[in-house]
């Protein structure tokens, strides 16, 4: 376990060796989830792609490293639909 001291305005920095654990680079984000009993949960912001971004995938005006599986086709769709998505211009 590590532990960290707070500064006065109330941050923290992470060690390299927490952000390599998480696979963080400079500039990335990281997720944070309160639980209970005064637990949150740190994990890596992983970026979605846009509906958009998908349908362009079908007509081939976007090319993929590798084929979506059903379940990201399905995270994709759902949050667009839900409005979680920004558009792309």
């Amino acid at each position: 376990m590590t532990t960290q001291a707070i500064t006065a305005k109330g941050q923290i920095t992470l060690k390299r060796d927490l952000l390599r654990h998480l696979g963080i680079k400079p500039g990335e984000r990281i997720d944070f989830e309160k639980l209970p009993n005064a637990e949150i949960r740190v994990r890596a912001t992983r970026p979605k792609g846009t509906i958009d971004g998908f349908l362009h995938v079908l007509d081939g005006k976007v090319k993929m490293n590798k084929p979506l599986t059903i379940d990201e086709m399905n995270d994709i769709t759902s949050a667009s639909w839900a409005g979680q998505l920004k558009e792309s211009e």
